[in-house]
């Protein structure tokens, strides 16, 4: 496989745009749910008020991600969208789960709502929400932290979906129990997406090894090559959800002169970028070194 380009257009002016759509629908729709008695409004009025929270924080990192790396942070700040991603997607499991337990209660105890105010309000949330996602979508699958953000809408056009669906339901039958059964059904996939997200910021915080990346694939790779002996001591990770980095011992049949050892140093960076998307290499050459030549090196005391 090839290397990808990641060079893309700074969706900060985007993301601006689409905090002031949502910070102003927020404040209708909870302005809105008061005079239309409408707890499914002020529900999905948090929910857009934690969105709003999120894209800020989204509109941070990705303002903030790309400052030059310093002495203090050699990686530079490029992890901050990972973090954004991992507080978004909590924020949304959280707020989700809050609206699960709201739709509980709405079940229990309905009450009766202006519906014609609340359908009013709701499609005009709908068309904020729907904007906001029409100025992120191209650039959703190009970072985590806009794709945190981006479904993040997601689930307040649904929730408005979901209230305006009621509001014409209650207008029409007088049956409360609609809009709470709507909202459940909304919240459960909102988590299931949250926890898609919070699994991959983890994943990437724990410096675990990407899911495309098989480590026993690459060594056996990389062993083909006549000049290396072993390859042990590996360790794989992403910085963020683009740069992917690949640390090794590389141990030589022969000892090689250093001119030598530079040279297969470049030709393993190029086959790893090449063929497996590695995009930051740190090598070790050595002939006879290490007594330990496992893969993955075990500590000499592991806490049990």
């Amino acid at each position: 496989m090839g290397i990808q380009s990641h060079h893309h257009e700074n969706p900060s002016g985007r993301l601006f745009i689409s905090i002031l759509l949502n910070g102003l629908i927020t404040l209708v729709e909870i302005v809105g749910g008061i005079f239309s008695n409408s707890l499914a409004l002020i529900s999905d009025a948090i929910h857009n008020l934690g969105d709003t929270l999120a894209l800020i924080l989204a509109w941070l990192a990705n303002n903030f991600s790309g400052r030059k790396p310093d002495a203090r942070r050699t990686f530079g700040y490029k992890r901050l969208e990972i973090l954004s991603a991992f507080i978004n997607a909590s924020v949304l499991a959280t707020i989700s789960t809050y609206l699960i337990y709201e739709a509980i209660l709405r079940f229990v105890h309905p009450e009766p709502v202006r519906s014609g105010l609340m359908f009013i309000i709701a499609g005009t949330g709908l068309v904020a929400n729907l904007l906001s996602m029409l100025f992120l979508r191209g650039d959703s699958n190009k970072s985590l932290n806009i794709k945190a953000a981006y479904v993040h809408l997601l689930g307040d056009t649904l929730s408005s979906v979901a209230v305006i669906g009621g509001a014409i339901i209650i207008y029409y039958t007088k049956v409360l129990w609609i809009d709470p059964l709507l909202t459940l059904i909304i919240s459960i996939v909102i988590i299931f997406q949250a926890y898609k997200i919070l699994r991959e910021s983890v994943d990437i915080l724990m410096q675990s090894t990407p899911e495309n990346i098989n480590l026993d694939e690459i060594k056996i790779f990389l062993e083909k090559h006549p000049m290396i002996r072993n390859i042990h001591h590996v360790h794989c990770w992403q910085l963020q959800d683009q740069d992917i980095l690949f640390e090794a011992h590389i141990e030589t049949s022969k000892n090689m002169q250093l001119s030598e050892s530079g040279a297969l140093v470049v030709e393993i960076e190029r086959q790893l970028r090449e063929n497996f998307s590695i995009t930051h290499t740190t090598l070790q050459i050595e002939y006879d070194v290490c007594e330990d030549k496992t893969m993955i090196r075990q500590p000499k005391n592991p806490i049990n």
